[in-house]
């Protein structure tokens, strides 16, 4: 009985090991890397929302000079440098909102490559935790199967004993019947055998 006890503070060690293990895998990266992928998001963050006024910058100050243009004689000359001015500040805003783009795919690629690995790291645990609660289940059906099991032997044999005893009883019952008929008959025999010997006696 002194062994259980100890078995299952052992048990319990082992799984508060397992879990804080699992945990310390999978409760995320460090304080220093969330820091820094937060500050690069921030920044990426600022060069798409850049490149976008810049793209729209380049759109309203087009319409201005392309406007203007119908003022001025030559006409077409002065739309088409208004239009290359406007796709060069309009590529060089889409560059920069790319690159806030890029940096931004860049940081949350390392961020699942990052969750990806710390998952890895802690499936062994997980799947040492999942092989005990099984472990422990498949000793709780057995050990409740096993109970059930006695309990229905006892039963049965409470009930083969209870039928025994009946069945004895049953039996002292006849016997006690057939000795009291026996000595009924004996009694009538020999109450007969006197009364045909009182009647020989007789003139």
């Amino acid at each position: 009985m002194e062994n259980r006890p100890l078995s299952m503070v052992a048990r319990l060690i082992l799984l508060l090991a397992l879990s804080f293990s699992a945990q310390a895998a999978e409760d995320g990266p460090s304080a220093e890397l969330q820091a820094d992928w937060a500050s690069r998001l921030e920044r990426a963050a600022e060069l798409q929302a850049e490149g976008k006024a810049r793209q729209a910058e380049a759109e309203r100050l087009h319409a201005e000079k392309d406007a203007a243009c119908f003022k001025k004689f030559l006409v077409n000359s002065c739309r088409a440098e208004a239009r290359s001015e406007f796709i060069a500040a309009s590529r060089a805003g889409k560059n920069i909102e790319n690159e806030g783009k890029a940096l931004e795919r860049l940081v949350k690629k390392e961020q699942r490559a990052d969750s990806d690995r710390r998952h890895s790291e802690a499936a062994p645990q997980r799947e040492a935790e999942l092989k005990q609660r099984e472990a422990e289940t498949t000793a709780e059906r057995q050990a409740i199967a096993a109970e059930e099991a006695a309990t229905r032997a006892d039963k049965a044999k409470k009930a083969e004993e209870g039928a025994r005893r009946k069945a004895a009883e049953a039996e002292r019952q006849r016997q006690k019947q057939e000795e009291h008929a026996a000595k009924v008959a004996a009694q009538k025999e020999k109450a007969a055998r006197k009364a045909a010997e009182t009647s020989e006696r007789m003139p």
